[in-house]
């Protein structure tokens, strides 16, 4: 399946492709040492655009926005008849990607998180993908930085020789990330969401028939119900209200109508 280009989903632009287009795209990208902002939006992912219309400029700004979550892609299915087969889940999309780049000797770098949670996380892929190389890992300073400490850590993914960079920071922290160093780095920046936590094994992932029906988010909010409530209780609802809006053209949802960053703000 080729990508069939970016559709508008209540205002944020994603991506109508599969798992095959999409790794083909992020790994010829890091082949060619091309920069390129990859994010993967579940309902949340699209809402935080949605509600902010600072932060819709930088999701629309992305290259690669992947169709995470059911609901995401039932939208584009019904809205432009797109015919997507499943969604594109960022920690799938994270092990595919990993996949092809030890087959083909691309170096990973792992951005984010926890040192402790990224010694678990390297050693995991590493035994599941003998070939992989990991050329560095940085954990997340849990704050912003300075323009300065911004070059820092560019520099220091620059300096490992890695091709590919996972992002591992929670939304919208992550895509934030990936906005604002793309230019910096010449390869693909992924934003993953919890894959960090998955594959690292401190996360339990949803039993398959959930996710298949579009309630991986209720097996999530069952397990964190204090962090993600409001996430879920709030914001699906108006997601199904924006998106019906929306498929009964009773409201336009304009990506252009968005505003820009007066400045950068940087994480770490």
């Amino acid at each position: 399946m080729i990508d069939q280009g970016k559709k508008n989903i209540i205002g944020v632009l994603v991506n109508s492709l599969d798992y095959e287009a999409a790794v083909n795209k992020i790994i010829t990208a890091a082949h060619q040492q091309q920069p390129c902002s990859v994010s993967a939006l579940a309902v949340h992912g699209v809402m935080t655009g949605v509600l902010d219309s600072t932060h819709r400029y930088r999701l629309n700004h992305i290259d690669l926005v992947l169709p995470d979550g059911q609901p995401v892609r039932w939208a584009m299915n019904l809205l432009y008849k797109t015919g997507l087969p499943d969604r594109v889940s960022g920690p799938t999309a994270m092990l595919d990607i990993c996949e092809r780049a030890a087959e083909e000797g691309l170096s990973i770098y792992l951005y984010g998180s926890q040192a402790s949670v990224l010694e678990v996380l390297s050693q995991n892929l590493c035994k599941r993908f003998p070939k992989l190389i990991i050329a560095g890992m940085q954990p997340s300073r849990f704050r912003q930085v300075s323009p300065k400490e911004k070059q820092e850590i560019a520099q220091e993914i620059r300096k490992s020789g890695a091709a590919i960079t996972f992002v591992g920071l929670g939304c919208p922290r992550q895509e934030v990330w990936a906005y604002e160093y793309r230019d910096d780095l010449s390869m693909p920046l992924i934003a993953v969401g919890a894959a960090y936590d998955f594959h690292a094994g401190n996360l339990a992932k949803s039993p398959e028939f959930l996710s298949r029906i579009g309630l991986e988010w209720l097996f999530r909010l069952i397990m964190e119900p204090r962090r993600l409530w409001q996430r879920y209780v709030l914001l699906n609802p108006l997601y199904i209200w924006l998106f019906l809006l929306q498929a009964l053209k009773l409201k336009q949802f304009d990506p252009k109508d968005a505003t820009a960053p007066r400045e950068e703000m940087l994480y770490g």
